[in-house]
Order: structure tokens, then sequence, then C-alpha cells
């Protein structure tokens, strides 16, 4: 259905509809008022019109590429489909980021048939930093080519993670292992936004990242992002990460891969 140059054109259509929705974003954020957010039931898993009108801007553009497609988005502005071609996405990824006004938050947006990753565009707004990839095609930053980092110790190796909204009583696990990172790494970093940190692996900022209890626009853009510049994305175990599930995520540079899954391991 899709081969390489069609995927190639068509990301780059898909780009222009980041980047616009990352502008809106942009203007959106100077005037944002805390009292207009929303709660989507867990406590600090916040909402504001901004997700939901970027979600909207997304669903109108990306359906005029590919009318066939489906959805698979966070805000479940329009009918929701897990199977199939579809498009999975993350209006605005670091919500909380953005609503306390941190420049750190991204759109998301992926196109996947089944399990297989096909597109992946992450746009930052506020660094104007759009990465994209498509399948076989490599991985981009702003027109350039990315790959990850060639450091091959962990000693000299900085981590991303996340904090979960739910740590789902790991939180004496997850904390030991940050504890080690921090003891034996150049340290962690948490962003607020997973699209970015697995972005940042694939342009070698990060040497790996991880982080569990996601979901699937949370992390499809990113895993394919991640994978065409020649990095390793996994579960816990390394094993294969399917983005329908999202529940464990360890990405990395082919060189440190080995190592943070055995860190991983240890305390998981």
């Amino acid at each position: 259905m899709f081969n390489t140059e069609k995927l190639k054109q068509l990301t780059l259509q898909v780009t222009k509809l980041a980047r616009e929705a990352g502008d809106f974003q942009l203007t959106e954020l100077k005037n944002f008022e805390l009292s207009r957010i929303e709660h989507k039931g867990r406590g600090n898993d916040l909402v504001s019109y901004v997700d939901k009108e970027t979600e909207k801007m997304l669903i109108t553009g990306l359906s005029k590429l590919v009318p066939e497609a489906g959805f698979e988005t966070e805000e479940g502005t329009v009918e929701q489909t897990v199977k199939g071609l579809r498009w999975v996405i993350d209006p605005l990824d670091g919500t909380t980021n953005f609503l306390h006004k941190i420049p750190a938050f991204s759109v998301s947006i992926a196109l996947v048939d089944d399990d297989d990753l096909l597109i992946g565009v992450v746009h930052e707004p506020s660094r104007n930093e759009c990465f994209y990839a498509w399948k076989n095609g490599g991985a981009y930053m702003n027109g350039e080519t990315i790959e990850v980092s060639k450091i091959d110790n962990m000693g000299d190796a900085l981590i991303g993670t996340g904090f979960p909204y739910s740590l789902r009583g790991k939180s004496d696990e997850y904390f030991a292992i940050i504890r080690h990172i921090v003891e034996t790494t150049h340290g962690a970093r948490r962003l607020g936004s997973a699209a970015i940190d697995l972005c940042y692996v694939a342009c070698g900022r990060f040497e790996a990242y991880f982080e569990f209890n996601l979901k699937p626009w949370d992390v499809a853009a990113g895993i394919l992002i991640v994978r065409e510049a020649g990095g390793m994305v996994s579960n816990y175990s390394g094993g294969p990460d399917r983005c329908q599930t999202a529940e464990e995520v360890c990405a990395a540079s082919t060189a440190i891969h080995p190592a943070m899954i055995e860190v991983l391991q240890k305390y998981w």
C-alpha cells in the first residue's frame, strides 16, 4: 500500500500539520490560565481545551491525507480504533508542563498498520525541532539526519526517564533504578514528555530512556524514530515492545541497551 517514497512524501506532509499544531499551542501558551484545566479521573492526569483543539486540528488534516485510516488518540475526540491502519496521536504530550508554562511539550503523530510502524513525527514547538522518520527511510530532525549516541559505557551515559501517573505498587523498584543510575552514570533527566525523551535518544542527547505504564500515543512515533536512528527499543526484559501496550519501554543506543536492560532486570 505504501512504498518508501510514498511514505517519505506523506511524512513530510505530516510534519507540516505537526508544525501548525505547535504554532497554535505556542499562541495559546501565552494566555493560558490554570483555571481552565480539567481532570481525567486521576489527580495528576490533566487535560485542557488546547489538547482537544489540537487533536481536532490534526484529525481534520490527517483525514485528508489518508482517508481510509482510523484514529487512536489520547483525548478521544473521534471514534477510536486499535487495529488496522490508523493514526496514533498525542496532540499535546507534556500537558502538565504546558499548563505550568514549562516549555517541554510536543505533538506526537504515528501512522501504524496493526503492529507495523510506518511513520513517526514528533514536533517540539518551543525549540522549533521536528523529529521524523518513515519505515526504512532513516530518522531526521529539521531536515538533517540524526543517529543515536556512540557512547559505549554507562559511566558516561545520560539517561532519560519519566514518572507514570500511577506507579502501580512499583515505587520502591522504580526509585532503586533511579538511585543506581544517579550514582553510576552522568545522571538521570525527567523532561515530562515521553515523545521528546525518545527523540532525544534518537539524536544522541540521551543514551537511553526508560518508563512504564505508558500508552500507545505516548511512544508510537518515538519508537520508530529511535529505531530508524539506529537505536533499540524493547521492554524491560529486552524483548520486543509493541506500541499497542507500551507497558514497559526501554530505548537506547545499541551500545548501551544491554547494560540498561541489566540494570532494569536487577531491580525490577
